[in-house]
């Protein structure tokens, strides 16, 4: 049976740290296909150089092999299912992703930069996706939960 992969989206909750509420993202699974899986194919793309690192994963030679590229959607729906464990660890998100720093600095050597790029393209690929519904306010608190989630990426390097 196929476990369906994590979709992001905006919701309302209140935080343990301040007395008022706020935009948070969340994620939740689906029945239907990850809405959300161009966001690894857009970062391959938009930054080819980032491509080094996934040379196992077949042909990456054009857009539209990337596109429709197996292995780079089931990394995209890896990276959902880590972000989903940051959304339900968010006190403690450089904890939940030690390992996985430690992964991609001393087994992986991944340019920590590259968390960053495709927080970018994610970001992107919701604001496509909610339209107007990825408000200002959502998108600032979006961009502030993908920054700690890079740091906790990137605590390793430092």
């Amino acid at each position: 049976m196929r476990t369906s992969a994590p979709r992001l989206c905006a919701g309302t909750t209140p935080s343990r740290h301040t007395h008022s509420r706020f935009k948070v993202v969340r994620v939740e699974n689906p029945s239907r296909s990850d809405p959300l899986s161009p966001s690894s194919s857009r970062c391959l793309i938009v930054y080819p150089w980032t491509q080094r690192y996934f040379g196992a994963f077949g042909n990456l030679y054009n857009a539209e092999a990337i596109m429709s590229n197996p292995n780079i959607a089931a990394h995209g729906i890896t990276v959902l299912h880590g972000l989903d464990r940051a959304v339900k660890n968010m006190d403690n998100i450089k904890a939940t992703y030690a390992e996985l720093s430690v992964l991609h600095s001393e087994k992986l050597h991944v340019d920590p930069d590259n968390f960053k790029l495709l927080s970018d393209c994610l970001t992107i690929v919701i604001a496509a996706k909610l339209g107007k519904d990825f408000t200002p306010e959502t998108q600032a608190t979006f961009q502030k939960f993908l920054a700690v989630v890079v740091s906790a990426l990137g605590r390793q390097y430092h």
